[in-house]
């Protein structure tokens, strides 16, 4: 079993995301990339506008996944740190909801394994998202969207 770095940072936090601050936790004298994913809040989904998003999580099973995933990142690509927070509560349009930043001394091995990391949060970890609009609300890739009312012909 691989052993995850001290310096790796896997959390689900209430408060904003410090970008710069993970940025700096991971970088490292012998490293020449970093991949940073800030996945974030956007104005729209499913042609509707969103009004702001709302996650929740099985927290205990869910820190533990993405502690599964950052180590099979040190098990799969030659990377050095890795840092995964992930956001939970009431989000507002712009807001960062995951940052993933790896480190290592060259840049494939960094893409790679930032790429895998999402992929995989995505279909693993128990984090759920609900969008709210102004004609009501819907769980992410779950149910769809009701479609929009029909335009009534004209007279």
């Amino acid at each position: 079993m691989t052993t995850i770095p001290q310096d790796d940072l896997f959390d689900l936090v209430q408060a904003p995301i410090d970008v710069a601050a993970l940025h700096r936790r991971v970088r490292g004298a012998e490293d020449g990339a970093i991949v940073i994913f800030d996945g974030f809040v956007r104005n729209g989904s499913h042609g509707r506008a969103t009004k702001y998003l709302d996650y929740e999580a099985y927290e205990p099973m869910a820190l533990g996944k993405i502690r599964e995933i950052g180590a099979q990142l040190h098990q799969k690509f030659a990377i050095h740190r890795v840092a995964i927070v992930h956001r939970l509560g009431r989000l507002e349009i712009g807001e960062t909801s995951i940052l993933i930043a790896v480190s290592a001394a060259h840049r494939a091995a960094a893409f790679d394994a930032c790429r895998y990391a999402i992929e995989t949060l995505k279909k693993t970890v128990p984090i759920w998202k609900k969008e709210y609009f102004e004609d009501g609300a819907v769980w992410a890739d779950g149910e769809l969207p009701p479609a929009p009312p029909a335009a009534k012909p004209a007279s």
